[in-house]
């Protein structure tokens, strides 16, 4: 028992057979209504076989509110799942259903099950006395390249000092699983996500992480230093990889793929699945944030060190060389009081932008894309916006002709390019 699970783990340990004493790596699914489920988890069984030994827990949940119809469901998957999981377990790759029924409805969510599953995790790791496994969170409805099991293990082997990753991820993008609107709904949003993440590296920020909760890992040891996964019902994964993501020791795994669903789904207000749904209904272009927003604040992440030792009126003068969004948003956030606090704290230039990053965070970014759509730059199409920044920043020749799926594929290649933390 360790000093995280004594204080924020919400149950003792629901597995009680021995862990391998290898164990090394444990993939985490939260699963609700899953008719999916039994293929996810071949996906896994089938994947090659790392050094270690692996575990796969499923938390099968649902709330109080639930129907009846709901928690059948549910139960008859449960079934389903373990006696799946008692034919393919093996010494060295074990399978795990957990079921936690009527749950409050408060929390009951995708984030409470993966806060369930990942302590439960954390408590086998604490078994092998091996603080340093990788916990890996997927999704109930996805698939993954067979590599990816080997790609992970060695990902973290080759950097000891990492504390966690993002992973490549693909939707699929054409087949006969899904009707032909929700393959051109995924194109639209995933290209939104790629677009947003490389507008954001644009600019200048340090933080530029995908956040997608079927395609991350944490180490053991990180995950319980950082106060665990949250209860949130949508956006858990953006809140718990931005805890990791400041301290440095993070970066992106592209040597594998998952392939998380792209069906819709109404259980959150937002995301993939709620996403695709309304595109779908709507049958309208997806837009996205304006370039010009991610312009207008290059600046500001372009002058930061020189923000180390400035003084008021050379404040004021360089503030007003800012575009007019950015000048009001920093008013709103008061961010002259803030930045003379952040420079009464840091005695070189290296905390002072560690310290300024983590105020001006990748919440503060969204934020002032928010305040920037709301009051200055109407959204635009989601293509166009990608277009240019494919022309702009990465200096690629693309043109209206571009579709979509072009402009996707251009953003992969790019996306899966090797590189390792420094």
């Amino acid at each position: 028992m360790t000093k995280y699970l004594q204080k924020s783990a919400l149950f003792p340990a629901q597995i009680f057979g021995a862990a391998h004493p290898s164990l090394n790596l444990i993939v985490v699914i939260p699963a609700y209504r899953e008719e999916n489920l039994i293929t996810s988890l071949e996906s896994l069984a089938n994947c090659q076989a790392p050094d270690g030994a692996v575990e796969i827990i499923v938390v099968l949940n649902d709330s109080e509110e639930d129907t009846k119809k709901v928690k059948k469901e549910n139960q008859k998957m449960y079934q389903q799942a373990c006696e799946w999981g008692l034919t393919h377990s093996s010494a060295l790759r074990k399978f795990h259903v957990l079921y936690h029924t009527n749950l409050p409805a408060r929390h009951a969510g995708v984030g409470l099950a993966r806060k369930i599953g990942l302590d439960e995790a954390v408590y086998r790791f604490a078994q092998v006395g091996n603080m340093e496994g990788i916990l890996c969170c997927y999704d109930a409805d996805s698939d993954c390249d067979k590599s990816y099991l080997v790609e992970l293990e060695n990902h973290f082997l080759q950097q000891p000092k990492l504390q966690g990753c993002s992973i490549y991820f693909e939707h699929p993008i054409k087949g006969n699983d899904f009707d032909k609107n929700i393959y051109q709904a995924i194109i639209q949003y995933e290209l939104h996500l790629r677009y947003y993440i490389h507008a954001q590296r644009f600019m200048g920020f340090p933080y530029a992480f995908q956040t997608i909760g079927s395609s991350m890992a944490i180490r053991a040891d990180a995950y319980q230093q950082q106060g665990g996964m949250n209860r949130r019902k949508a956006g858990e994964d953006f809140y718990f990889l931005h805890k990791f993501i400041p301290l440095g020791q993070f970066d992106e795994l592209r040597t594998t793929r998952v392939i998380p669903s792209p069906r819709i789904s109404e259980r959150v207000p937002f995301g993939t699945g709620r996403a695709v749904g309304t595109l779908v209904a709507s049958d309208e272009v997806l837009t996205t944030y304006a370039p010009q927003s991610f312009i207008d604040l290059k600046y500001l992440f372009k002058v930061v060190k020189q923000l180390f030792k400035i003084k008021p009126a050379a404040l004021a003068d360089l503030l007003a060389g800012f575009a007019d969004p950015v000048q009001e948003f920093l008013l709103l956030i008061k961010f002259s009081e803030k930045l003379h606090e952040i420079q009464g704290n840091t005695t070189n230039l290296k905390s002072f932008e560690q310290r300024f990053f983590r105020w001006f965070n990748a919440f503060m970014v969204m934020k002032y894309l928010h305040f920037c759509r709301d009051n200055f730059y109407d959204s635009v199409p989601v293509d166009a916006a990608a277009q240019w920044l494919l022309n702009e920043y990465h200096g690629q020749s693309v043109t209206n002709r571009h579709t979509a799926v072009n402009l996707l594929k251009r953003f992969r290649e790019l996306d899966k390019k090797t590189k390792k933390m420094p």
